[in-house]
């Protein structure tokens, strides 16, 4: 278990990154819009259980790293933390695309269909494998004796938070924001705010000793 200060800042890092958009939200909201809130729910519940692949992945991995090579260590870290600085800075700049999807009523065939579809298209999607390698080091002691089980509660707890992001997002567009026509602007703020945050984020980490 991370000490106090670094789970703080965890989990304030995680929340800004499950709310910046991506692959998998774009997903949720797709079939928010397309099919309704359950499909949307469903979505996130398929993302959340392809995310345990990369979690348990990463714990085997990181493990290994980390006890072997304190410098191979450092390099993933200082490598996160420029990866956190450059998705805040694509997510301050990026403009929202336009989603219009004509809405239809699932049903348990399709809503099983989504879930399938999420959990294998975050199993597949390498980003997310280089996401775990390159975030988790960086609220990790690896001065401690229980590595392995920090990296397993930081991943598990990601992967919750995400999980409960992405039904909100799925019950948002679906009742709300697919029918407010300036979404964009709204969308537009969110990813400022989420990209100021990350890029600061990024260079503390850097900066730490």
């Amino acid at each position: 278990m991370p000490d106090f200060q670094q789970f703080t800042l965890f989990v304030l890092a995680a929340l800004m990154l499950n709310i910046t958009p991506g692959n998998d939200m774009v997903f949720v909201i797709s079939r928010s819009l397309s099919y309704g809130t359950k499909a949307g729910i469903f979505a996130a519940f398929g993302i959340g259980l392809g995310c345990f692949v990369h979690i348990f992945a990463s714990v085997v991995g990181l493990s290994v790293i980390i006890r072997q090579s304190e410098i191979l260590f450092n390099i993933i870290r200082y490598a996160g933390a420029a990866y956190l600085i450059y998705i805040g800075f694509r997510s301050f700049i990026e403009k929202p695309s336009t989603m219009i999807f004509s809405q239809n009523k699932s049903d348990t065939k399709t809503n099983l269909k989504t879930l399938q579809q999420g959990a294998i298209t975050n199993v597949l999607n390498p980003k997310v494998s280089l996401f775990f390698l390159a975030f988790l080091p960086q609220f990790i002691n690896n001065h401690s004796a229980d590595i392995t089980n920090q990296i397993l509660f930081l991943g598990l707890w990601f992967n919750f938070s995400g999980t409960v992001v992405n039904i909100l997002i799925a019950l948002l567009f679906s009742k709300i924001v697919a029918k407010l026509s300036n979404f964009q602007q709204f969308w537009k703020i969110q990813n400022k705010i989420s990209g100021a945050v990350l890029i600061g984020l990024g260079l503390q980490i850097a900066l730490k000793n």
